[in-house]
């Protein structure tokens, strides 16, 4: 199997969003280069620049399933069954999915067991490729389940003072990670990825 790889793009005080999910300050990145990288699905395409590229392609490529929440789910509508990564993604929620584009779609997997059992269907899908972690509840359920075996942060430069954070406290603390493996630094963003120590 695959590693198992928790990624957001963070502000410096460790917000994914502000709390009424508002990403305008952490997303600029996205669109200050001139190298255009297709998406799949309808968001269009992301302009970045060579650096951030270079990073973001080989993400994808290594990346094979995802593991995302209800609330990301929600605010997405499951981006209507295609996710822009172009790869499967396994919904964890406790509620049924009565209304949503992505129903019927062959990319998602809708799991109500909990997360042990979400990961390892993400990773069957996957294969020997990564299964990407969303941000906050479900990269922090999967870390206290063991399970994380790194954790990718975008970091933008600028701070938020409060909002939606990376890891929740269910993730349990302090957590010390090892040295990067990655530090990519970029217009707008530095790209960086920590082991998780066991």
């Amino acid at each position: 199997m695959g590693q198992v790889i928790a990624s957001a793009t963070t502000s410096l005080d460790g917000f994914i969003a502000r709390q009424d999910h508002g990403i305008d300050e952490l997303f600029g990145w996205y669109d200050v280069g001139d190298v255009v990288v297709e998406n799949h699905g309808d968001l269009p395409p992301f302009r970045l620049t060579e650096e951030s590229a270079a990073y973001w392609l080989a993400w994808r490529e290594q990346l094979g399933a995802l593991v995302v929440g209800r609330e990301l789910f929600d605010l997405t509508d499951g981006w209507g069954g295609k996710h822009p990564l172009g790869v499967p993604f396994v919904l964890l929620t406790h509620r049924p999915v009565r209304e949503s584009a992505a129903l019927g779609s062959p990319d998602l997997v809708v799991m109500h067991e909990g997360v042990l059992e979400a990961v390892a269907a993400a990773q069957e899908l996957a294969g020997d490729k990564v299964v990407g972690v969303a941000a906050g509840t479900i990269a922090s359920q999967v870390h206290a389940a063991g399970l994380l075996d790194a954790v990718n942060v975008d970091l933008v430069p600028v701070f938020l003072g409060s909002g939606r954070p990376y890891f929740t406290a269910q993730a349990g603390g302090p957590v010390p990670l090892g040295d990067p493996t990655v530090v990519v630094p970029s217009r707008g963003v530095t790209h960086l990825s920590f082991p998780v120590r066991r």
